[in-house]
């Protein structure tokens, strides 16, 4: 796609000023792409477009309507092939009824009822491939295939465009990678006033003299909380008494997981330890109080959101070195010691776990100082919330212009 040569992120001057863009999502909770539909909302309104989100609902919506989104509640996180089936209806009424110039979809449920109703108005359809989506099966590659359909398929990673050219050859001239974008203004340890992180440290807890090691994911089974207990009690082992290790996150719906967890904190004696503190909604506060921030997924990352915000605050990452994890995080071999953001190291691997968090946390002030430099620095070129932003209303402005649909 030929880049426009005026940047649709500048208020007064954008092409997409009175254009109306739909984006669909199954809800608003937390995470990733539920951030990135915010945001860009955001961007547009603050462009002079209209910035619809239909989703059915979530913890999100206030900030989305405070920041000039519109919140249209849609079944959209319905997986029933009939309600996907009547959502494609429902979809066209809403787009013929509030004049949708460009329809992006955020997830592949939603997505086929989005595709069908875009190809039957005749309207740009963008996706955004925000996951590394399993498919074992011939049925579940097709089922896949729908978020590598759009006009334009957005990226979150050359990790995630490899995996879309492998699986979906058929998309490869019609991708564009766009690295989820981190607020560097929120996102900043200057930023983030001291009460902030003692109100967090009593709410989970902690001691004064405890270090805190956070895991901020969703519990799943693959978000690796489990591998860090499990490396927690080689630290302990070890002699480490002097940490706390928080687990932020929702188990949205996995009890039976939560259920698991539990048992294996209670089973290596780590409730002193170990603590579970649900949803957290001040993570830059969060990162800030870590002494060291861990991202051990089992399964590969398509970003990795976490290890970019706490390199944004300056905490020590360590991180499974799969998927996307190495556009991220730097670490050796592909930079030298001195050069490194973080630690990387085998997925699954408890030991190589434990080992590379005892080196973070026995950093030296001033080494610790030197590698949260380079993070930000990292951050601040790669992964700014700006760049996302300017790229993503850059595909709406150019398909409009092209007169895609």
């Amino acid at each position: 796609m030929r880049p426009l040569q005026s940047s649709p992120f500048s208020p007064g001057h954008s092409p997409l000023a009175g254009r109306t863009i739909l984006q669909i999502v199954p809800d608003l909770e937390a995470g990733g792409v539920e951030r990135t539909t915010v945001d860009i909302a955001a961007a547009l309104a603050a462009v002079g477009a209209r910035p619809l989100v239909a989703t059915t609902g979530g913890r999100l919506v206030p900030e989305l309507q405070a920041k000039g989104g519109i919140f249209i509640p849609f079944p959209a996180a319905t997986k029933n092939p009939l309600a996907m089936l009547a959502n494609v209806a429902r979809l066209k009424a809403l787009c013929r009824a509030e004049g949708v110039d460009v329809l992006h979809a955020r997830s592949r449920a939603p997505a086929w009822s989005a595709l069908a109703a875009a190809r039957g108005l005749r309207i740009p359809f963008v996706t955004t491939y925000h996951g590394a989506y399993a498919g074992r099966s011939a049925a579940k590659v097709l089922y896949n295939s729908v978020m590598a359909r759009g006009d334009v398929v957005i990226a979150n990673s050359h990790y995630t465009a490899d995996l879309i050219a492998r699986n979906h050859p058929f998309a490869r001239d019609h991708v564009r990678v766009i690295h989820r974008g981190t607020d560097l203004r929120a996102f900043s340890p200057r930023a983030v006033e001291p009460g902030r992180v003692e109100r967090l440290r009593t709410e989970w807890g902690v001691d004064p003299d405890r270090r805190i090691v956070l895991l901020a994911a969703r519990l799943t089974g693959w978000k690796g909380q489990t591998l860090l207990v499990e490396a927690t009690r080689r630290l302990v082992d070890g002699g480490r008494r002097d940490i706390a290790v928080v687990l932020a996150g929702d188990p949205q719906g996995r009890e039976g997981f939560v259920r698991e967890l539990d048992a294996l904190i209670e089973k290596l004696q780590l409730n002193q330890i170990v603590r579970r503190v649900g949803h957290c909604t001040d993570m830059p506060a969060a990162f800030l109080a870590a002494a060291l921030v861990a991202v051990p997924s089992t399964e590969p990352e398509a970003f990795g959101r976490s290890a970019v915000e706490a390199q944004a605050m300056g905490a020590p990452v360590v991180v499974s070195d799969h998927g996307a994890v190495p556009e991220t995080v730097l670490a050796p071999p592909q930079v030298h010691a001195s050069g490194r953001t973080g630690w990387r190291v085998p997925p699954g691997d408890a030991a190589a776990l434990a080992d590379a968090m005892a080196a973070a946390l026995d950093m030296g002030a001033s080494a610790r100082d030197a590698l949260a430099g380079r993070a930000r620095a990292h951050v601040e070129q790669h992964f700014s919330l700006d760049h996302m932003i300017t790229e993503t209303l850059d595909v709406y402005a150019a398909l409009l212009a092209q007169g895609r649909g």
